[in-house]
């Protein structure tokens, strides 16, 4: 008798997800298979008739019980794609998500000018995490010099590696600290993506966020605001002539962060939606 061929793990996956309550069940089952297994589209579907090892079918087999118990796939596999690079994940980090990307790209242009006009672009990233913001703004534009900061020791620690996996360790800085606390110096840009999400509402969240990732990246407070107070209040003490400061924000807060920025000085210069046309990302300069 033979044995799992690869096209019939895919379809078990696809079928097993799919009962058990997971959403777009083929395309995760794609990502969770050919993940494990280190084969790109392309390879999973010319190796359908490959049987699989002993050792692939159970590594499979423990995948799918993860993600049956709602644990992110991108967690499973240990790492994600973001805005080009490959970011290893760990408990200690927000999993970056593809909203954060625009946050990325409407800073590249900002950047760019800045190099253009002074040589280089000082980069302050204000809860870390992963490093996706700053990692990702320093590979794409070149001048960009990057601090990465983060209350979270085991986050700064995946910052560090995943700016050595992609080839950035050189342009980027860590330091543990709370917000602003620890930092020194002058920046051209001052960027975060801080927990948002009112302290009431964290619980409810999707098996996924809930369990997964850490609260401290989640919970805002009791309005959602608290990051965004305190990063207002300190933002033009370490701002250069003609930076900015910029925000990812929640569904419903572009009023109330922009009525906290302006009482500090700063006027909203640009804003955009997701892609699901949710207001997302915030832009000021010093008024």
């Amino acid at each position: 008798m033979g044995g799992l061929t690869l096209a019939d793990a895919l379809s078990r996956a696809r079928r097993r997800l799919s009962e058990g309550g997971i959403a777009d069940a083929g395309r995760e089952a794609r990502l969770l298979v050919g993940g494990l297994l280190q084969l790109d589209p392309a390879a999973l579907i010319a190796g359908g008739t490959r049987t699989l090892t002993a050792e692939e079918a159970a590594l499979v087999e423990g995948g799918l019980a993860r993600r049956l118990h709602r644990e992110p796939i991108y967690r499973i596999l240990g790492q994600r794609p973001f805005f080009g690079l490959v970011l290893s994940l760990s408990a200690d980090t927000l999993e970056p998500r593809p909203d954060t990307e625009i946050l990325v790209e409407r800073l590249i242009p900002v950047a760019r000018g800045i190099v253009a006009a002074k040589g280089q672009c000082r980069l302050l990233d204000l809860g870390t995490g992963t490093g996706a913001i700053c990692l990702a703004l320093i590979d794409a534009v070149p001048g960009v010099q990057g601090t990465g900061t983060d209350i979270s020791a085991g986050a700064l620690e995946t910052a560090r590696a995943n700016a050595y996996i992609n080839g950035l360790s050189d342009r980027v800085e860590t330091i543990e600290s709370d917000w602003f606390a620890a930092v020194g110096g002058m920046f051209d840009i001052i960027v975060s993506n801080p927990p948002y999400i009112r302290s009431k509402v964290v619980d409810g969240l999707a098996d996924e966020v809930r369990r997964f990732d850490p609260r401290r990246a989640l919970d805002g407070g009791e309005d959602g605001l608290d990051a965004y107070r305190t990063i207002a209040e300190g933002a033009l003490a370490h701002l250069e002539e003609g930076g900015v400061v910029a925000f990812e924000i929640g569904f419903d807060q572009k009023e109330a962060v922009t009525r906290l920025m302006t009482g500090h000085q700063f006027r909203l210069v640009d804003a955009a939606s997701d892609l699901g046309g949710n207001d997302r990302v915030l832009v000021f300069a010093a008024a």
